[in-house]
């Protein structure tokens, strides 16, 4: 099953949407569009929004997670062990304010934890990627390392306490 996930921005996403439907696969999706327009595919089960313990179960399911290059949904895959593909928001398609979510998209691939689809047009090569699972964060740049820091002390125990 692949998770597709928005995040709960309220500028739309419509164009990660529309790559999502046009996907030629034969696997379940699972999609949260958030402000978005749904999308309407044979293959999908498709939510407005999730609670966070469904979002977190839905992603522990989930082979591949899809998302925007939003940092708590990269960080809450990460935490769950999955290395996800993150499509940034652009400025220019009024889905953000700027493009700071290429550039954060950007520094977490050449950290080594998402693989990134620039644009929806790359969404399918970068599904067709092996996707390994985000097990350890490496330790090799700050980035990486600050991430860590967060995921164990922050996400972790709650999200422990939560499964307990």
């Amino acid at each position: 099953m692949i998770f597709v996930t928005v995040g709960t921005n309220e500028a739309r996403f419509d164009r990660l949407l529309r790559a999502v439907a046009e996907l030629s696969i034969d696997e379940e999706v699972v999609v949260q569009h958030g402000h978005s327009s749904a999308i309407h595919s044979p293959r999908a089960e498709v939510f407005d929004f999730l609670t966070f313990e469904s979002m977190v179960e839905t992603i522990r399911g989930a082979r591949i997670v899809v998302t925007h290059a939003g940092v708590g949904s990269v960080m809450v895959a990460l935490a769950n062990a999955k290395r996800p593909v993150v499509v940034p928001r652009r400025k220019s398609f009024g889905e953000a304010v700027d493009d700071h979510q290429l550039q954060l998209g950007r520094r977490f691939a050449e950290a080594g934890l998402v693989t990134l689809a620039e644009t929806p047009d790359d969404l399918e090569m970068a599904l067709g990627l092996a996707q390994e699972a985000a097990t350890a964060l490496p330790t090799t740049s700050s980035l990486a390392v600050d991430l860590r820091t967060f995921l164990e002390n922050v996400i972790a125990p709650p999200l422990a306490r939560a499964s307990a």
